[in-house]
């Protein structure tokens, strides 16, 4: 007979407790999950089932002054293909890849390649489909892109055929006028990755922007007014299974907002103009002497009474066309040459604006500075005539007490010009007059404006910042100073330094753009305005949102007395009349004026050639001492008498610039007074 022991009283206590304990906690998990996450988990399963797409906004237009496109939207059709809807029939998918890749001129697999960007060169139609088949089967997978439309109807047309596959219409961007105008309008490129950019990455997707879809601007006014032409993209939520596959649409939850458009205040006709007149101008020359004799330029047409861009040239340019569909990297890389270069001043290179993106010396264009300067300072009396016998001989010092050694500095006439006043010093480009005036000298009892007065002039023209003319990338000149060179270079500003600087050479640097800015102020009576490329902002109906007001980067009238300014644009009128642009001039084998314009219209001006040595003409042997290689420049306005446009020219390594660079100036006023008086006559009637 067996006997069963009751269990002990302790160990039926603790296993009802046990058994208490896990009854209360999966109570508990069941209300946590239930009650207290239910609309946590409720938000979770929503999020796996509804998805947000993004809308892209249409792109808003740049236009001309006058309504022409500049900018605008193009069909471009792309062949997709969803992996979920092909065949189960593996031969016919096989007929499907088939079919496209004849079409298409593409491979239908290329072994061994590797996942590229969507539509990249170097894989087949199956190579692309396979690699998204397990990942996401109903999101349409892009085989090629732009391609033609006559192919997108064939393809099209055998839709039936081919399930699966599709031809998806997207706007992409076309520049009509192409490379007259690709360094204002630039290009636009995809958003860059949030490994290479992180702080651009994170501002563009956190305003809706799709990577690997939407593309923004990076260059010229596509870059500077991104955010006005780009809209606001839209957004709605759909429902989609475990497949991926869209079953509604449950609703918009942001309105697509289409980007606005910008009218330029440029004028194609002109832009095209100044082009021609630069580029056959540099041709003719380089032709003529057998060989590369001027390698860049920039031509600029300027309204000085309010600082409207009419024209702004710069050559060599680029094709803005090239990039519209995706980054033509071997087109890229051979416009912007080697991207470890040392030469950011490289004339060679298209994809700079050299109107804003480029420090060059100005030479004899910068007297305007130092002429204001020494009659606004009293530094001589202009009126006086001082000697220039084509050379002088300074003390070129380091230091107060420096015995220094002597240092002749030379006019370009080598004979002197005699004695000359302030009128005729700047119509004759008189070096040693500016060097007496601007550098001081003690034997004519001319203290001279000197490197303070001179810096603090230089700052008063706008000179040492950004004009903030609407193109990424733009330069604020430089001004140089004697605790920048000790800085900089571990030496004493010296006397030499001075007389350089007070003629436009040594250390001062500029764009041509704030050179022309400068000039417009005493042309306009002392206003400074801010170069603006942008005349209005309009709706997609062609309604004016936003009209551009002339903008004074000064808030005062410069101090230029009456005086000063009727004594510099007679000094400038006097330029044309008998002076550096006067007469006929020889130019490369070219006889005629050098500014040709009607008869009736009265032009003023400056002339400027400025020696340079730079880390590109170096290397070549150029740099000479005595014979050093020079930019070419020139400034002409009209009517003289009631200024209403400016022009600008710069040849880089253009020589003299009364002989390279005046008559191109001149081509460009004339060509704006023809399309002046086109403009004027009367339309319509019989």
């Amino acid at each position: 007979m067996s006997h069963f022991l009751p269990p002990s009283s302790w160990r039926v206590r603790i296993f009802y407790v046990f058994m208490f304990v896990a009854a209360v906690a999966l109570v508990g998990r069941l209300f946590t999950l239930q009650v207290l996450d239910q609309a946590s988990f409720a938000a979770q399963a929503v999020e796996n089932r509804v998805s947000r797409v993004s809308i892209p906004a249409p792109r808003g237009i740049i236009y001309d002054s006058r309504g022409v496109p500049l900018a605008l939207n193009q069909p471009a059709f792309d062949v997709v293909i969803t992996p979920a809807n092909l065949p189960d029939d593996q031969a016919r998918v096989q007929a499907i890849y088939t079919r496209l890749a004849t079409l298409l001129n593409m491979p239908v697999t290329v072994p061994g390649s590797t996942p590229v960007a969507p539509c990249t060169p170097g894989r087949g139609v199956r190579d692309l489909v396979q690699e998204e088949l397990g990942f996401r089967p109903y999101d349409p997978v892009k085989i090629k892109c732009d391609i033609p439309k006559q192919t997108a109807l064939i393809i099209r047309e055998d839709l039936s055929q081919m399930p699966g596959v599709d031809v998806q219409v997207e706007a992409v961007r076309d520049y009509p006028t192409g490379v007259h105008t690709a360094d204002l309008i630039g290009y636009m490129a995809p958003i860059p990755s949030q490994t290479d950019a992180p702080s651009s990455y994170n501002y563009y997707t956190s305003r809706g922007f799709l990577p690997g879809r939407d593309r923004i601007g990076v260059a010229g006014i596509e870059a500077s007014m991104q955010d006005i032409l780009a809209g606001q993209n839209g957004s709605q939520l759909v429902e989609k299974d475990v497949g991926g596959q869209v079953l509604r649409v449950l609703g918009i939850e942001t309105n697509t907002v289409p980007g606005e458009n910008v009218q330029l205040t440029i004028d194609t006709r002109l832009q095209t103009a100044s082009e021609a007149a630069l580029t056959q101008e540099i041709d003719y020359v380089n032709n003529y002497l057998g060989h590369m004799e001027a390698f860049a330029g920039v031509a600029i047409v300027m309204n000085p009474n309010n600082g409207k861009i009419l024209a702004m040239v710069s050559w060599p340019s680029y094709d803005n066309n090239r990039f519209a569909r995706s980054i033509d990297f071997n087109y890229y890389t051979s416009m912007a040459g080697d991207p470890e270069r040392k030469i950011p001043a490289d004339p060679q290179y298209p994809l700079l604006n050299h109107a804003v993106n480029v420090l060059v010396p100005p030479g004899s264009v910068f007297k305007i500075v130092t002429a204001s300067g020494v009659l606004e300072e009293n530094v001589i009396d202009p009126a006086r005539k001082i000697m220039d016998p084509g050379k002088i001989t300074i003390k070129d010092a380091y230091y107060q007490n420096d015995p220094g050694r002597s240092r002749d500095f030379v006019c370009w006439k080598r004979s002197g010009h005699g004695l000359i006043d302030f009128v005729t010093a700047i119509a004759q480009s008189c070096n040693v007059y500016f060097y007496k005036v601007g550098g001081g000298y003690a034997p004519d009892g001319i203290t001279g404006l000197r490197i303070d007065g001179l810096g603090k002039w230089m700052k008063i023209f706008g000179f040492g910042h950004t004009t903030g003319v609407e193109l990424p990338g733009e330069l604020g000149g430089f001004i140089p100073s004697p605790d920048w060179k000790r800085i900089t270079w571990g030496e004493s500003w010296s006397t030499g330094d001075t007389y350089n600087a007070v003629i436009g050479q040594g250390y001062v640097a500029v764009t041509p753009l704030q050179m022309i800015n400068a000039y417009n102020a005493v042309i306009n009576g002392g206003w400074l305005y801010k170069p603006t490329l942008i005349d209005k902002i309009l709706d997609g109906q062609g309604n004016v949102v936003t009209q551009t007001q002339p903008t004074l980067l000064s808030p005062e009238r410069l101090p230029l007395s009456q005086r000063t300014l009727d004594l510099t644009h007679a000094g400038m009128r006097k330029t044309v009349v008998d002076g550096t642009l006067s007469g006929n001039l020889n130019i490369y084998g070219q006889l005629g004026p050098v500014i040709d314009v009607p008869s009736d219209i009265q032009v003023a001006g400056k002339t400027g050639t400025a020696e340079f040595c730079d880390s590109f003409v170096y290397p070549k042997g150029w740099c000479i001492p005595g014979a050093f290689p020079t930019h070419a420049w020139t400034l002409l306005y009209a009517p003289a008498e009631k200024p209403e446009v400016s022009v600008i020219v710069f040849v880089y390594h253009g020589g003299e610039g009364s002989r390279m660079a005046a008559p191109i100036a001149g081509s460009i006023l004339r060509a704006y007074f023809k399309l002046k008086q086109v403009d004027a006559q009367p339309t319509g009637g019989n």
